[in-house]
C-alpha cells in the first residue's frame, strides 16, 4: 500500500481573512511621509529666507508708492494718486512702449542670432575663433558697451564716417539724438553684448543632440532646414526656454546702457521704465512716484515671467 499522504494546510493571510493592507505597505508609507517631511524642514529655512528678503523690500516699495514721499518732511499717505499720475504722464506712456520695444527686440535678435551663430559654427566647421568673436564681447561690462557704442554712434562717430568713406552721404544722422532711430540703435548694441550666452547656451544644447537621430533623419530624405526644423530644434526646447527667459529679464531691467548712451532723451523720448524709476527716485527725488513705477516694472516682470513659463510647463492629461 502507498503511503499515506500527508496535506498540510496553507497559512491563511491577513488580506484572505478579509484583513487590512499588510504591514509593509505601511512602512513605505510612513517613509514616504517622513522623507517628504525632511524636505520641507530642511528647505523651509533658505525659503523663508529668500521670501523675507523679496517680500518685504516689495511691501515697503508698495507702501512707499502710496504716499507723497520726497525725501523732505513726512511722508502722507496719498492713496493711489501716484498711479492716477502715472497713467496720465506721457512720459511714462512712451517709457512703457519703449520697454515694449526692447522686449521684442532683445528677445527676437539675441535668440535667433544666437542660434544661427550657433548651428553655423557647429555644423558648417568654422574655426572655433568665430565663436569667441561673438562670446567675448558677454564679457564686457555695460558701462563698457556703452563707451564703446558712444564712439560709433556719436554724430561725429565712426559709423557716420564710414558711411562718408563709402559715399553714403545721405544714410547719416545723429543716431542717438532721434526716436524712434535711438532705441533700435541701442537695442543693436545690446544684442552685440548679449548674444554671446545663447551663443554658448544653443552650442551645449547641439551637443545633446543624439546623432542617431539626425542620421535617421538623413536616411529618411530630410535635408537641411527639414532636417533641423523636424529633428534638431524640437531637441534645443529646454535650452531655447532659458534662453527666451533671460531675454525677457534683461530686456525689463536694462539700465546703464541708455542711461550713459542718451540719458533717456532727448528729453525722456528714448526711457525705459527702469530709466524712468531711476529718474525719478534720485534725481527729482519724487520717491512716490518712483516707487509706483518700480511696482509697475515688478508686476510686468512677475506676470510675463509667470505667463512665459507656464506655457511652457508639460501639459499632463
Amino acid at each position: 500500500m502507498p503511503a499515506p499522504t500527508t496535506v498540510h494546510p496553507e497559512p491563511v493571510t491577513g488580506s484572505a481573512r478579509g484583513g487590512r493592507a499588510p504591514a509593509p505597505r505601511r512602512r513605505s508609507v510612513s517613509r514616504d511621509g517622513a522623507a517628504r517631511a525632511a524636505g520641507v524642514l530642511f528647505l523651509s529655512p533658505a525659503v523663508t529666507l529668500v521670501g523675507v528678503l523679496l517680500l518685504v523690500p516689495f511691501l515697503a516699495t508698495v507702501y512707499q508708492s502710496l504716499t507723497d514721499d520726497d525725501g523732505v518732511g513726512t511722508a502722507r499717505f496719498v492713496g493711489l494718486d501716484n498711479y492716477v499720475a502715472l497713467v496720465n504722464d506721457p512720459a511714462f506712456l512712451r517709457s512703457l512702449l519703449n520697454t515694449l520695444m526692447w522686449t521684442v527686440g532683445t528677445l527676437v535678435l539675441p535668440v535667433v542670432l544666437g542660434l544661427l551663430i550657433a548651428v553655423l559654427t557647429n555644423t558648417t566647421g568654422w574655426p572655433s575663433w568665430v565663436r569667441y568673436a561673438f562670446v567675448l564681447p558677454y564679457a564686457i561690462s555695460g558701462t563698457a558697451t556703452a563707451v564703446i557704442w558712444g564712439f560709433v554712434l556719436r554724430s561725429d562717430g565712426a559709423l557716420n564716417q564710414a558711411l562718408g568713406f563709402l559715399g553714403l552721404e545721405s544714410l547719416q544722422t545723429s543716431w542717438l539724438l532721434s526716436w524712434p532711430t535711438n532705441t533700435v540703435v541701442m537695442i543693436v548694441a545690446n544684442t552685440w553684448q548679449a548674444v554671446g550666452v545663447a551663443v554658448i547656451l544653443f552650442l551645449v544644447g547641439l551637443q545633446t543632440v543624439p546623432p542617431e537621430t539626425v542620421e535617421a533623419g538623413t536616411l529618411d530624405g530630410a535635408t537641411g532646414f527639414q532636417l533641423f526644423r523636424a529633428i534638431v530644434f524640437p531637441q534645443l526646447r529646454p535650452v531655447t526656454v532659458v534662453v527666451v527667459g533671460i531675454s525677457i529679464t534683461n530686456s525689463l531691467r536694462v539700465f546703464d546702457l541708455i542711461w550713459l548712451l542718451t540719458g533717456g532723451g532727448p528729453g525722456q523720448v528714448s526711457e525705459t521704465l527702469a530709466v524712468t524709476m531711476y529718474r525719478q527716485t534720485f534725481v527729482t527725488s519724487d520717491y512716490g512716484f518712483g516707487a509706483a513705477v518700480a511696482v509697475v516694472l515688478a508686476v510686468i516682470v512677475v506676470a510675463a515671467s509667470w505667463a512665459y513659463l507656464r506655457r511652457q510647463m508639460p501639459k499632463h492629461p
